[in-house]
């Protein structure tokens, strides 16, 4: 078997993924920053001097986007996802394990896949035609954005995979593994 499939037993494939995961969430998290850097630009340039930017306008919800799209991975892997949680906090680690693995497999996964398949379509259009924003003074190449969503889902569909290997794990080999 290639090194890239097996892995180490201290190290199962769900921590790789989530390594993964967890490292580009960081670095993309600086997003959030320049979405503040420009939503301040943006105002000072409207309110002090009355000359507010669409460019600055768009260029705020593409990061926003970005931010949040990429975010979900994350939210996944660290499981702080939002989840109705009226019965699932009672439940045994076995039973939570299980809940995961039907909401993800029946529910979650289709979902994220369907959103894949379309959206590399919908990417790809944008940039053949070299897409841009509609308003005069927009931003060019809306593809970009575009593109984010099928790379965005496709690290929900990855995290995803890792939580329903660690839940696995879980049922296999009891509750205090594939826990962090």
């Amino acid at each position: 078997m290639s090194k890239v499939l097996t892995s180490s037993p201290s190290f199962p494939v769900y921590y790789h993924i989530e390594r993964a995961i967890t490292s580009a969430s960081k670095a993309l998290a600086w997003i959030n920053l320049a979405l503040v850097a420009v939503i301040i630009v943006q105002v000072v340039l409207r309110k002090v001097f009355a000359n507010g930017q669409i460019a600055l306008e768009e260029l705020q919800w593409h990061l926003y986007a970005t931010a949040v799209m990429f975010g979900t991975a994350y939210a996944q892997i660290s499981n702080l996802h939002v989840r109705v949680d009226l019965f699932y906090h009672k439940f045994s680690e076995r039973k939570q394990a299980l809940v995961d693995i039907f909401g993800l497999l029946f529910l979650a996964i289709p979902f994220v896949l369907i959103v894949i398949l379309h959206s590399y379509d919908f990417a790809y259009e944008s940039w053949r035609v070299n897409e841009s924003s509609a308003s005069p003074s927009g931003l060019p190449y809306r593809w970009l954005i575009k593109g984010v969503i099928p790379i965005s889902f496709a690290m929900l569909l990855m995290s995803m995979v890792a939580r329903i290997l660690r839940n696995i794990e879980t049922l296999t080999k009891g509750a205090s593994h594939g826990s962090k």
